[in-house]
């Protein structure tokens, strides 16, 4: 039972963090290159891009397809396990987007002290 509690929380980490969302969710649309999927994830290093896909794959969610061509060629995809989850994790980024608003007012006027109270 641990090792599978301790597996899920690896998962939950990986699929929900930072770029492992991002990168779920910008494969949704379809395979990407690796270049295409890191201009999809915006902010991202090359290497946090290999170390991220490596941790997808790994828990069976993106499928790694390389492609014998002169310049070698892969190809990132969404796999049946990880589709249900990239889709949670897509409508999760678009909640936490249309929410944005709210979230910023609130955060400001924490922010800020009251009238009338000291610095």
């Amino acid at each position: 039972m641990t090792d599978q509690m301790g597996t899920s929380r690896e998962v939950l980490e990986h699929s929900t963090g930072r770029w492992g969302a991002l990168t779920l969710a910008a494969l949704l649309d379809g395979p990407l290159r690796f270049a295409q999927l890191g201009r999809a994830v915006r902010g991202i290093s090359d290497r946090m891009l290999v170390q991220t896909l490596q941790r997808l794959e790994g828990h069976g969610l993106v499928s790694r397809t390389p492609h014998p061509t002169e310049a070698l060629r892969v190809d990132y995809a969404l796999t049946e396990l990880g589709r249900p989850i990239a889709v949670s994790v897509r409508d999760l980024i678009d909640t936490i987007h249309d929410q944005l608003p709210g979230i910023l007012a609130h955060h400001y006027s924490q922010a800020t002290p009251a009238q009338g109270e000291p610095l």
